[in-house]
């Protein structure tokens, strides 16, 4: 009974942990591999793709209309034209480029973190992902929220499932995960049929709206009318649109989504991973398509609802607030298609999650893990799934479910993300000295930085949920930086021919090593450091010393590849010089490298360190160097259990 409850473990471990490996290889290609042309892996079809990211994109229409009546009134047909010509001119050029800089899905934070180097880019981009979570897990809870509204609030089901709207929101989460548990695949094929059949539905919504306002003259003229009286000439029209625009900007949610699912796009037969000229066009083609299909709909479903809905049917309780087309469905094409279209509008909303989770599961393992700050099994899908369902599970009964608490965090996430997007965009065409190509983003990430501010001033509980986010990112992320300390952290070593030479020569022997922090690499430094490690551990002088030196490049990278370079330095002292991020664990991946090729079990010696243990370990954990002898030897013991089998460490 024992040996089979070990391997339903084992099996479910593995299907657990299915892909980590895969995963793992993609982040840490082996040294030499970076010009080799890597074949680009089977995805899927741009146009299925845009399905999974327009599940959120499209879903907007659910509430949008709505939305833009209760800000703007009369006026909202134009301020929904305002915010057209944003997505257009603006969100769509930002987010083309975006592709083109970086096409492997890592978006507009990559571009970003390459600006700062060491903590400060680490803690840069760490702000950023608490945004970008912000984002993707409210669109998460917020879309289930309203699927679960419409379902609660459908005439057929008032009664019966009146007051579960926590429970019922919570299932449509949990299914939701149990969805992308199952295979990504499954996920898209769902997302297709999802917005074919809901884009279908709003085009017989819309045709019929048209045809009643066509057959019915004085709506548009009273409309007009109206309007000129509201607001008197068009530029106060216009000019009152670009105040009331920001109220407006979740429709333009999605880009941020659309490019960071960009390694499932297929692109072309002779895409590489390092080249995926493909891949960037089928994006851009699933941008502009996305993009122009919203357009259409925002600007005939704003017109529509504003022209055929009273305005006392758009307030709180009223008819049509939050489902101004499923009013004009039930409306105008009666009780059965109204139906039918309340549930499709349930569908998509409960899946429009998909694209954010899905955005989630490429986003967060790319960075988190590589900077050590997230366990080993971050890198695979189905643990992080689990995660993000009980994270969404928290912020859903801490919000009661509602969808107006989470409103202003859900549009702060949207507008930080493409607020640094087009600062990215601004920078990399600076770089490119594109001179009208730099004036252009930097106008559009003033124009977002503009509508961050007025939203954070009007909803600043977006960015008190924003900065719990953080915090926990932030939190977790040193509290697993810390927990993985004393792990390898060497992807793999190498050595160069002269230092395989040095091997070689000492493996005939005691394999010893000298640990020695460079200063002017002058004969004298090497003469008085050796000295003085034979004197302290009583070493013959016929006994044959090698020196190793670690240079410290970026303390804040937790996993890297390891090059050894043998040098032989005025005429008689072989120094073996590496680069790492970690003193301690460059050495102890070097000692069991030379073990496992040599045979040999290798003695490496070092000097104590002068100061307190406290102030050396918080060196190591922030700068790489500290009390190195204690910590080689500690990550020696986690990486090698065997005593007989682990290389010795000395220290004088």
């Amino acid at each position: 009974m024992a040996t089979t409850a070990g391997t339903e473990r084992g099996r479910f471990r593995s299907w657990l942990l299915e892909g980590l490996s895969d995963m793992a290889r993609h982040q840490h290609q082996e040294p030499g591999s970076e010009g080799r042309q890597q074949p680009a892996h089977q995805g899927q079809r741009w146009w299925r793709v845009m399905c999974l990211t327009g599940v959120d994109y499209f879903s907007t229409l659910g509430y949008q209309p709505g939305i833009a009546a209760l800000a703007a009134g009369l006026l909202s047909p134009i301020a929904t034209i305002v915010l057209v010509i944003v997505t257009l001119a603006g969100a769509l050029p930002v987010y083309r480029r975006v592709a083109e800089e970086s096409p492997h899905g890592a978006g507009s934070v990559s571009m970003l973190e390459r600006l700062l180097s060491f903590w400060q880019g680490k803690l840069f981009v760490l702000a950023l992902l608490g945004f970008a979570a912000t984002d993707f897990l409210i669109t998460i809870t917020l879309s289930a929220a309203d699927a679960s509204t419409h379902l609660v609030e459908n005439p057929h089901f008032t009664s019966s499932l009146g007051g579960h709207q926590m429970v019922i929101t919570l299932g449509l989460i949990a299914l939701l995960g149990a969805v992308f548990l199952k295979g990504f695949l499954e996920a898209v094929g769902v997302a297709v049929v999802l917005v074919g059949i809901y884009l279908a539905l709003n085009v017989v919504v819309v045709v019929d709206g048209l045809w009643h306002v066509l057959t019915a003259a004085h709506l548009v003229t009273d409309w007009t009318h109206g309007l000129t009286v509201e607001r008197g000439n068009v530029f106060v029209m216009i000019g009152v649109s670009l105040l009331i625009f920001p109220k407006l900007a979740l429709g333009m949610s999605g880009f941020e989504t659309g490019v960071a699912v960009m390694p499932h796009v297929k692109g072309g037969a002779d895409d590489t991973e390092e080249h995926p000229a493909g891949r960037i066009r089928d994006t851009k083609k699933l941008l502009t398509t996305a993009a122009l299909i919203m357009s259409v709909f925002l600007i005939a479903t704003s017109f529509l609802t504003t022209v055929l809905i009273p305005k006392a049917d758009f307030e709180a309780g009223g008819p049509a607030n939050g489902r101004a087309l499923a009013y004009l469905a039930h409306q105008y094409l009666g009780s059965g298609f109204g139906t039918v279209y309340d549930f499709s509008t349930i569908a998509i909303l409960w899946f429009a999650g998909a694209s954010a989770m899905a955005g989630l599961l490429n986003l967060m393992p790319r960075y988190l893990p590589r900077y050590g700050m997230a366990p080993h099994w971050a890198g695979a899908v189905r643990p992080m799934v689990l995660v993000f369902t009980l994270v969404a599970f928290l912020v859903t009964w801490i919000f009661d479910a509602s969808v107006d608490k989470q409103g202003g965090a859900y549009a702060t996430g949207v507008l930080v993300l493409m607020s640094s997007a087009a600062i990215a965009v601004t920078i990399a065409a600076r770089k490119a000295r594109q001179r009208r190509w730099t004036v252009g983003f930097g106008v559009i990430a003033v124009v977002f930085l503009y509508t961050t501010v007025v939203n954070v001033v009007e909803r600043p509980d977006g960015v008190k949920i924003g900065a719990c986010f953080i915090a926990g990112i932030m939190l977790v992320s040193f509290l697993s930086r810390l927990a993985r300390a004393f792990e390898l952290r060497v992807t793999s070593v190498r050595l160069d021919p002269m230092a395989e030479r040095f091997v070689r020569d000492i493996a005939t022997r005691r394999v010893r090593f000298v640990a020695n922090e460079p200063g002017l690499r002058d004969a004298a430094e090497y003469r008085e450091k050796l000295a003085q490690i034979r004197l302290d551990n009583d070493i013959p002088a016929e006994d044959d010393l090698v020196l190793v030196e670690v240079t410290i490049m970026d303390a804040s990278e937790f996993e890297s590849a390891l090059t050894v370079r043998g040098q032989v330095l005025h005429g008689r002292y072989r120094v073996l010089s590496l680069e790492s991020s970690s003193v301690p664990n460059a050495l102890a991946a070097l000692l069991l490298h030379v073990r496992d090729v040599t045979g040999c079990k290798p003695h490496v010696y070092f000097e104590w360190t002068e100061g307190s243990p406290y102030a050396n370990f918080l060196r190591f954990l922030l700068f790489g160097h500290g009390e190195v002898a204690p910590v080689t030897r500690e990550v020696l013991r986690e990486a090698e259990p065997d005593r007989s089998r682990r290389p010795k460490v000395h220290v004088g």
